[in-house]
C-alpha cells in the first residue's frame, strides 16, 4: 500500500471521528457539553496541519486537516447558536 493511501486513510478516519458528534449537536440542537476552548485549540491545530500540508504539497494532509477545520468550525458556531440563554456557566 502507498504512504499516500495510508495517509488518505488515516486523514479520514481521524478527520471522520467528529462526524457523529456534530450529526448529534444538530439534531438535538444541543452544544451544551461541547467545550468551546477544546475547540478553538483544536481548530487552530488542524488549521496549522492544513497550512503545513500546502507547504509540503501533501494532498492527505491538506484534504484531511482542512476538513477538520470546517467540521469543527461548524461545531464551534452549534455551540454559539444552540448554548442555553440562562444557563450558568462552567
Amino acid at each position: 500500500m502507498s504512504q499516500t493511501v495510508i495517509g488518505i486513510i488515516a486523514g479520514v478516519l481521524t478527520s471522520a471521528s467528529m462526524v457523529p458528534q456534530f450529526i448529534k449537536v444538530l439534531r438535538e440542537r444541543d452544544a451544551g457539553n461541547l467545550s468551546p476552548l477544546m475547540l478553538l485549540v483544536l481548530i487552530c491545530g488542524v488549521g496549522l496541519w492544513t497550512y503545513y500540508g500546502f507547504l509540503k504539497d501533501e494532498l492527505p494532509i491538506i484534504l484531511s486537516n482542512g476538513f477538520s477545520v470546517l467540521l469543527n468550525s461548524g461545531l464551534l458556531i452549534c455551540y454559539f447558536l444552540f448554548r442555553k440563554k440562562g444557563k450558568s456557566r462552567k
